[in-house]
């Protein structure tokens, strides 16, 4: 099939199309991958998205949607492509033609900045189509991820703070104020920035997009913990998430560990277990039954020994697939 119109995202009047396109997707690939127009919304906006450039759509000859594309490119010009096409016109040569119009703006990107590019997609290890398409278009495979979940019907272990520690919310009074906001957003930027800053694919994370995040329909800030040192360091971190819509849609009870980490200078202390812990804490404390959280096979802190020895257990492997441009 011929594809006859590719152009870019018009905005709001894209999104129902987009997010039904996903389902139709998501029905035959099975990946457990749910998304809202709310979603897409919060998606799209996002402060490191480029919507004009970094956003495409391809269309048949009667409009109807049947490939997308979305670049997410960070400062270092190291982008990774998430693409869908419609089933019925998989094979057709419209994969091929999304990655070349990735490549093309990748390598756009990088001349501008005078610098090369890195150009990634992940893939579920089960996609064997997607896989044998990103091997024939020059891709290698780079780095293996986890997805691992936890039933919260189960005892949790109680968790058992350091002595120096205090656990505070973003929820907590201390931070009501639109001053404390702010003072809370920054300090944990700092604090997630020197704790990942030794990690595969470390990108500063922004005082922007943490503020886009909080701003979203979904944040709970009651689901997002710190630990504080005496002297007001932010020395641990666990930001929990989950999604009303999609666990609607699912029938479940489910909700993310999004975000875990330890500052340098405050691991091997406990300080990671005790985060966890009040992280599925609060999470069964909104009515969830189930954790889940993504992790790096390779995290160079250990992370994956920490969430087994906690009951977590693995139920997906993801692998981000990558070439130099």
């Amino acid at each position: 099939m011929k594809t006859l119109v590719t152009r870019s995202y018009k905005g709001e009047m894209d999104l129902e199309a987009i997010a039904e396109f996903f389902q139709v997707c998501e029905a035959v690939d099975r990946l457990d991958e749910w998304v809202s127009v709310s979603d897409l919304r919060q998606e799209f906006n996002a402060p490191d998205i480029d919507k004009e450039h970094d956003i495409r759509l391809w269309e048949d000859g009667k409009g109807k949607l049947i490939g997308f594309g979305k670049l997410l490119i960070q400062e270092s010009v190291d982008a990774f492509l998430s693409f869908r096409v419609h089933p019925t016109v998989r094979g057709e040569g419209i994969e091929q033609e999304i990655i070349r119009w990735g490549e093309a703006r990748m390598k756009e990107v990088a001349r501008d900045k005078g610098v090369s590019a890195k150009f990634r997609s992940p893939v579920r290890d089960t996609q064997t189509e997607r896989i044998a398409l990103l091997d024939s278009c020059g891709f290698t495979p780079k780095r293996y991820f986890f997805e691992m979940e936890r039933s919260l019907t189960e005892p949790l272990p109680k968790p058992e703070l350091p002595v120096g520690f205090t656990l505070q919310s973003h929820s907590s009074p201390q931070f009501s104020g639109k001053q404390e906001q702010r003072k809370f957003i920054e300090a944990w930027v700092e604090a997630h920035n020197q704790t990942f800053i030794d990690h595969w694919n470390f990108h500063e994370v922004k005082v922007e997009q943490v503020e886009h995040i909080v701003s979203g329909p979904d944040y709970r800030p009651d689901l997002t913990w710190v630990a504080i040192a005496s002297d007001g360091t932010f020395a641990a971190f666990c930001y929990c998430c989950f999604y009303p819509e999609e666990n609607k849609y699912k029938g479940r009870k489910e909700g993310w560990i999004n975000t875990l980490g330890t500052r340098r200078g405050f691991r091997q202390r406990g300080l990671g277990k005790a985060m966890l812990l009040s992280g599925m804490e609060g999470l069964r404390a909104v009515g969830l039954d189930k954790a889940l959280l993504g992790v790096d096979a390779e995290n160079p802190s250990g992370a994956t020994r920490l969430y087994e020895s906690v009951g977590f257990s693995k139920v997906h492997t993801n692998i981000v697939y990558g070439k130099e441009l």
